[in-house]
């Protein structure tokens, strides 16, 4: 079963591109966030001709959360969290969360404590609602880097919201609860990112944040054969997401795809020794 999790950035404008990796990376389930669709226009039909049921929580322009699936669809449930940005559905048997934090645009603002409050009501619906040792996979756009080995530089992101200590407990907190990160169990090198801002080439440049995760129970966890950050969906065109697609192979690999990064990894060198 191969679980992936991606911030689209717009379902509408980057349909084609979701539908096409869809068929790239072959997902069994794909949780998305940024929709920024209400639930009236999530396009159901298109994802129902590419082989996968569609669930979405939506209001409108702003936030949106989506779970799409090819190995069931059952017990969707839209916690009443503020704003649209959790829902849930069990997918073959594990139960799939689909999540995207608010920003916290600066710290110390009213954003940055709604953030923090927002989390402390996720980690009280999901004691509530879920068991350590359930089949669970909490996925999406947390707006966290949990350690400095997860941004491009420590130094130049401290003091800035999704390094700040307090969101880095509140995300340590849901992981003492039970949940594993996926990606660094498979993973522990840094400079592996799954959002790059749009501007100055930060893409590649690699300056950018590992802020996207996978959280598994560890019975699942257990289980992953293998997980990846899929670079290669971050660039292109039309206009790609900023966020780039993260997958968790469970009990099997998945479809192969070229993630990219053996190939970069000389380029970014010889562009950060050009920039000095």
């Amino acid at each position: 079963m191969r679980i992936a999790t991606w911030n689209v950035n717009s379902l509408k404008a980057r349909l084609e591109r979701v539908v096409g990796w869809l068929d790239r990376a072959r997902p069994d389930v794909l949780l998305m966030q940024e929709t920024k669709l209400a639930d009236a226009d999530a396009p159901a039909d298109v994802f129902e001709k590419a082989g996968y049921r569609l669930a979405h929580h939506g209001e409108g322009r702003w936030n949106g959360v989506a779970i799409a699936s090819r190995c069931g669809l059952e017990s969707v449930a839209k916690p009443a969290l503020a704003e649209a940005r959790v829902i849930s559905a069990v997918c073959g048997g594990v139960r799939c969360i689909s999540l995207y934090a608010p920003n916290g645009r600066v710290v110390g603002s009213e954003f940055y404590v709604a953030k923090l409050e927002w989390f402390a009501d996720l980690g009280a619906w999901l004691s509530r609602e879920a068991k350590p040792g359930d089949l669970l996979a909490m996925g999406g756009d947390f707006n966290v880097a949990p350690t400095d080995a997860d941004v491009w530089d420590p130094q130049a992101c401290h003091g800035g919201t999704h390094v700040s200590e307090a969101e880095r407990v509140a995300f340590a907190r849901l992981c003492d609860w039970g949940l594993v990160d996926a990606y660094r169990r498979h993973h522990p090198e840094a400079g592996r990112y799954t959002w790059w801002d749009y501007r100055a080439g930060n893409f590649y440049k690699n300056m950018g944040m590992r802020i996207d995760h996978l959280l598994l129970t560890a019975s699942l966890a257990s289980r992953t054969v293998g997980a990846e950050i899929d670079r290669e969906a971050r660039k292109g065109k039309p206009i790609p997401s900023d966020h780039a697609p993260l997958v968790v192979d469970i009990d099997a690999p998945g479809h192969p795809f070229d993630a990219g990064w053996a190939g970069a990894e000389e380029r970014i060198a010889a562009r950060r020794a050009k920039q000095g």
